[in-house]
């Protein structure tokens, strides 16, 4: 099997693994008929910080829990393609830090589902590719733009039973790791002719063919009288004009 087909099954393989667990708890709650809300995050009580580790495994029905695992799918396949040395921290790091916030910030109600990882993810993955500007992880901004752009009003109290405070902590997480793992990752290629202080083919003799000559040129003085030669008078052409005389009235004629 080629390498880079191998390479995206295993990308794959974290984000199938973790929405099978939210479909398996699920299951679970349906066979049971016990609903695990008690499991969310509870702001500011202890009973309630528990809910950092399970409410992202807990939704409240099916179409909440459907909108939650497509995402998911894409954007841990995403981290893990081209972020493999680091997804793992930066996961549990969104996981955890988004989580943390929320029981500290949150409003006094239960708060479940996975939506805090998914604007995590989103963050950083849009973030990354912008401050690292490779070509690949730029166009996986814009692909990631395109796809959940329209998540940036999940950030706003402006739906009812939406808990925009969990999309709002999990998205500055995602922002704090795209800043905090910056230098690590793939990185954009650097050309020679970008790199400071790389003049070592450079002729930097005297006689470099770039450099201004500092000798100095020293021009003859100009003549402090010039002598100018009188042009010769104007020559001036008098016309005479003339009549001719009468003849004598007594001359003989022949």
């Amino acid at each position: 099997m080629d390498q880079e087909v191998k390479r995206m099954i295993k990308s794959f393989l974290p984000g199938l693994a973790l929405v099978a667990a939210f479909w398996l708890v699920k299951w679970l709650e349906i066979q049971s008929g016990y609903l695990l809300t008690e499991y969310g995050v509870l702001p500011r009580t202890w009973s309630g910080l528990k809910g950092v580790i399970t409410s992202p495994f807990i939704h409240g029905d099916m179409k909440h829990l459907i909108s939650n695992s497509l995402p998911l799918l894409v954007l841990l396949s995403g981290l893990f393609y081209f972020y493999k040395a680091m997804a793992y921290r930066v996961f549990a790091g969104i996981f955890f830090l988004g989580g943390i916030w929320l029981w500290i910030g949150g409003r006094e109600s239960y708060h479940i589902g996975a939506s805090g990882l998914v604007y995590g993810l989103t963050t950083f993955l849009f973030l990354s590719g912008v401050v690292r500007r490779e070509a690949r992880l730029m166009a996986l901004s814009l692909l990631v733009v395109f796809l959940y752009g329209g998540m940036v009003w999940g950030v706003f109290p402006l739906f009812k039973g939406i808990s925009w405070e969990a999309h709002l902590f999990g998205a500055f997480a995602g922002i704090l790791f795209a800043i905090v793992y910056r230098k690590e990752g793939p990185q954009r290629k650097i050309y020679e002719w970008e790199k400071e202080g790389n003049d070592d083919d450079v002729d930097d003799g005297p006689d470099a063919y770039w450099k201004i000559p500092t000798t100095q040129v020293t021009l003859p003085p100009a003549p402090e009288h010039v002598e100018v030669k009188p042009e010769p008078p104007p020559v001036t052409i008098r016309y005479i004009y003339t009549t001719p005389e009468k003849p004598n009235s007594t001359d003989e004629k022949n």
